[in-house]
C-alpha cells in the first residue's frame, strides 16, 4: 500500500497551508485556494487515518523500537475512523506483546475490540493475541473460551486459517493435559503481531 512518509506529510501540511495562505493574500484566491485545499485533504487524511498504515509496515519488518515511535505519531487517536481506531490499538497491543509485556497487551487489546475492527480478519488475530496471553498465564479456562470465540468468526485470510488450524493441533495437545503454555511457544506457525501478516483491507 501506499504511503506518504509522516514527516513529508507533516512538512507538505505546513507548506502547502501556510503558502496557499501567503499566496491567498499576495496574488488572489485563484493562487492559494488550490494549495490550501490539498493541504486541507493532508491534513483531514492524517486525522482519519493517522500512521497505523505505516507502523504496520515496520512490523512486518520487525522493527518494534521504529514502529512504537512511528505509532506515537499518531498524536489524535479518538478522531480516528471508527475501524481505524480499533486497529491502532490492536497495533499498540501488538508491540506490548513484543515487549513481553502482557498485562498492558491484554488490556490494549481488549481497548481494540471495544473500539471496533473492520472484519472478523481482524478480531480474530485480536482473540489469538488474547489466547496467547491467557496461555502465558497458564490459563486455560479463558484460552479455551477465547478459541471458542474465535471458531464463530468467517475468518477469510489464508494466513489466519493456517494459524487456526496450528491453535487447533494446540488445543488437542491441552485436552491431553499438556500445559496449555504450549500455546504461546508456537514458534513461527503462530500467530505473531506484526510478523508476515499484511495489513486487513479496511471496509
Amino acid at each position: 500500500m501506499f504511503t506518504i512518509n509522516i514527516y513529508l506529510r507533516f512538512a507538505l501540511i505546513a507548506l502547502t497551508i501556510i503558502g496557499g495562505t501567503v499566496l491567498w493574500a499576495t496574488a488572489g484566491v485563484g493562487y492559494g485556494l488550490p494549495f490550501i485545499i490539498v493541504g486541507i485533504v493532508l491534513l483531514v487524511g492524517y486525522f482519519l487515518l493517522g500512521t497505523i498504515v505505516s507502523t504496520n509496515m515496520l512490523l512486518a519488518e520487525q522493527k518494534f523500537d521504529e514502529a512504537e515511535k512511528r505509532l506515537k505519531l499518531t498524536f489524535f487517536p479518538k478522531l480516528l475512523l471508527t475501524g481505524y481506531r480499533g486497529v491502532f490499538h490492536m497495533v499498540e497491543g501488538s508491540i506490548q506483546m513484543q515487549r513481553r509485556d502482557f498485562n498492558a497487551a491484554e488490556l490494549t487489546i481488549k481497548k481494540a475490540m471495544d473500539a471496533g475492527l473492520p472484519s472478523d480478519n481482524e478480531r480474530g488475530a485480536a482473540i489469538m493475541q488474547l489466547m496467547m496471553i491467557a496461555a502465558n498465564k497458564n490459563n486455560r479456562q479463558a484460552a479455551t473460551n477465547y478459541f471458542a470465540d474465535l471458531k464463530k468468526l468467517n475468518i477469510t485470510e489464508p494466513m489466519l486459517k493456517e494459524q487456526i488450524k496450528e491453535l487447533e493441533k494446540q488445543f488437542k495437545m491441552m485436552n491431553q493435559n499438556v500445559n496449555p503454555s504450549t500455546l504461546a511457544m508456537m514458534g513461527g506457525k503462530g500467530f505473531r503481531p506484526g510478523g508476515k501478516r499484511r495489513m486487513p483491507k479496511m471496509r
